[in-house]
């Protein structure tokens, strides 16, 4: 299988989305491409993330989608790649797709001048920790994530 990762721009906005679409439905969010589409572009017009998609270079089909955001830590002194969203096309799980994926936010961070990349997943998706794991992404076990929620979406 020939997987090619691109640069997402707006032209692949209608992809993006229905892949989009599936990773929320994941996390048990409702479907809503609209609404979804006007975060997406909002996000790539505004250069707030950079997105990859995987396609499938034999069928165009897509496989899957890493969306990074950017911050910066004052203890370290440097900019951070957020890996905040990774989802991969079921018929295209375990056949290397997310691993090329989370390389192409590697070799951002790298362009970017970034001191590291960061990441979280659910504590009940073992499937991507042990991905994680393995590609090296040490599970932090000094500092507790915390939130506050202003609004609810």
């Amino acid at each position: 299988m020939n997987i090619k990762i691109i640069e997402t721009t707006v032209e692949e906005l209608d992809v993006l989305t229905q892949l989009f679409d599936q990773y929320m439905v994941f996390y048990k969010k409702p479907s809503d491409t609209n609404k979804y589409r006007s975060y997406l572009k909002e996000r790539l017009q505004n250069k707030e993330a950079t997105v990859y998609l995987a396609l499938d270079d034999n069928t165009s089909n897509p496989a899957g989608f890493v969306l990074n955001y950017y911050s910066f830590s004052s203890v370290s002194q440097g900019e951070i790649l957020i890996l905040n969203d990774l989802f991969v096309v079921p018929e295209y799980r375990k056949k290397g797709v997310a691993e090329r994926l989370i390389n192409s936010a590697f070799d951002l961070a790298k362009q970017v001048g970034a001191i590291r990349v960061d990441l979280g997943t659910g504590k009940d998706n073992a499937t991507a920790q042990r991905l994680y794991e393995k590609i090296g992404f040490v599970k932090d076990e000094d500092f507790y994530a915390y939130s506050y929620t202003i609004r609810n979406n």
